[in-house]
């Protein structure tokens, strides 16, 4: 087995992965908010990935703590919408961020490509479909998971150049996963623990008691996706790129909400009429037109 082959399994399994995490996260929903999975989640993977954090440079936490900030806005707006439609759903519209980077070329003045027009009609096209049931139904999950799409595009934009920047790389991504930790505690402790005068004892002790209780309930969750689908898996994905072209990774990350419809399906018992299954088929080519032609190596982005 050449290690051009390992490369592309490595990334056949990282999208897999990447996949998992939908239903992982929908399952959890109704009862923990989005800020305690992702403070949780995080922790767990900044301390498995601490060492690398601990010799980081001051460049190196500088450049994390930005991109980490947006990060967190990024899973944010991905989990919170998760509780408001299905997985699959949810992860066909967060999959429209690979479109965000050549858009944002538009803007600057730079004509799009053949490839870039091809790839939004075909979007668009799947966007429509998938939210047709008889009439267009675009509900605010929807949009919170457009807003996820945007933010991941633009942090996908922000690492082109911190990348180049770095001295190390896992450094680099455990500062990230680190401040996405931070941020999220900061919010928690801003906009959901009971305070004021409203808030009494008893109200605290419930509330914690609650917390409690989900953390026990969904551990298992929690521990895989702290452990394999945001620490373990950067490993392989860095790897991975390392060993294939960038046509090949595109196309791999293409299907990542392919994999969680499916598992969507195993896990959740979702499942998509035709008219979704149509419109899955149509973003899916519209994600793997837009980078198709590309030559250089796609950004190292942190898991999903």
């Amino acid at each position: 087995m050449t290690a051009h082959f390992r490369g592309i399994l490595a990334l056949f399994v990282v999208t897999v992965v990447w996949g998992t995490t939908f239903p992982a996260m929908k399952n959890m929903t109704d009862y923990l908010s989005a800020n305690w999975i992702v403070v949780v989640r995080f922790s767990i993977a900044s301390l498995l990935l601490s060492p690398f954090l601990l010799r980081a440079s001051k460049a190196d936490l500088r450049y994390g703590a930005i991109s980490g900030v947006l990060l967190f806005f990024c899973y944010l707006f991905q989990v919170e919408g998760l509780a408001l439609t299905t997985s699959n759903r949810n992860a066909f519209v967060c999959g429209l961020n690979v479109l965000v980077p050549p858009l944002l070329g538009v803007f600057a003045g730079k004509l799009p490509e053949r490839r870039i027009i091809v790839a939004l009609g075909l979007a668009l096209a799947g966007l429509f479909a998938l939210c047709w049931d008889g009439a267009f139904i675009w509900g605010k999950g929807d949009t919170l998971a457009l807003g996820a799409a945007l933010a991941f595009g633009l942090y996908v934009k922000l690492m082109e150049v911190q990348t180049r920047k770095a001295e190390r790389l896992m450094s680099l991504t455990a500062a990230q996963i680190f401040t996405v930790a931070v941020c999220a505690a900061l919010w928690i402790a801003l906009r959901e623990v009971p305070r004021g005068d409203v808030a009494g004892p008893q109200d605290i002790n419930d509330y914690w008691a609650y917390i409690a209780k989900g953390l026990q309930l969904y551990q298992a969750n929690l521990l895989y996706l702290g452990v394999v689908a945001t620490a373990a898996i950067i490993s392989l994905q860095t790897w991975g790129q390392s060993h294939s072209t960038a046509n090949e990774a595109a196309v791999m990350y293409a299907f990542e909400p392919g994999c969680a419809a499916i598992f969507g399906y195993i896990w959740l018992g979702e499942t998509l009429a035709w008219s979704g299954m149509l419109g899955a088929v149509l973003m899916i080519s519209g994600m793997i037109a837009s980078q198709w032609s590309t030559s250089r190596p796609p950004t190292v982005l942190a898991p999903e």
